[in-house]
């Protein structure tokens, strides 16, 4: 599949003294889901590479002549690779989630301390879809230590974990009902 390319020249931007990052962040942010990015310079942009694989970008680097770089930016495969608690049954059977949160703006450790909470406040089987800013790593254990269902991933983009929280039966409810 060809990509289709959107293409900022910085060199204007560098030859008046200006900084070209907010206008390729700006660039970026543009883009269409599958669009890549054209970036035209004057030099090899080595820092810019790290900043946009975790962006989900790749890079094709081709010297232009003249100390002129072309570089293209092109986005990731979209990763296939699903993380799932050892406990996880039959993702793909779960129901549709109860709860949809974007957690995306908050700083640790909140995003675990709400999850947590909305998950004592469902029903054992009910599913909590939850979107992050990273990956939470230290609400793992505790999901599955709770008795807890989860899988999640990346976005394609690589900014956004995905989180599905299938609702385990507590000794309250187990013993209760």
């Amino acid at each position: 599949m060809a990509i289709e390319y959107k293409t900022l020249d910085v060199r204007p931007i560098l030859l008046s003294g200006g900084e070209p990052f907010p206008a390729i962040m700006g660039a970026v942010d543009d883009l269409m889901p599958g669009q890549g990015l054209k970036l035209l310079a004057p030099f090899r942009p080595q820092p810019l590479f790290s900043v946009m694989e975790r962006r989900g970008f790749d890079y094709e680097l081709e010297e232009m002549g003249g100390g002129d770089f072309e570089v293209r930016f092109l986005p990731k495969q979209p990763q296939a690779t699903v993380d799932a608690s050892v406990n996880a049954n039959a993702p793909d059977l779960w129901p549709e989630p109860s709860v949809d949160l974007d957690l995306s703006e908050l700083d640790p450790p909140e995003p675990m301390v709400r999850l947590l909470a909305e998950a004592e406040r469902l029903e054992p089987g009910e599913v909590i879809f939850a979107v992050l800013s990273r990956e939470p790593l230290f609400l793992f254990p505790e999901l599955t230590r709770r008795g807890h269902q989860w899988v999640g991933n990346f976005d394609t983009t690589g900014s956004f974990y995905r989180i599905m929280i299938r609702v385990g039966a507590t000794e309250e409810s187990s013993h209760g009902r």
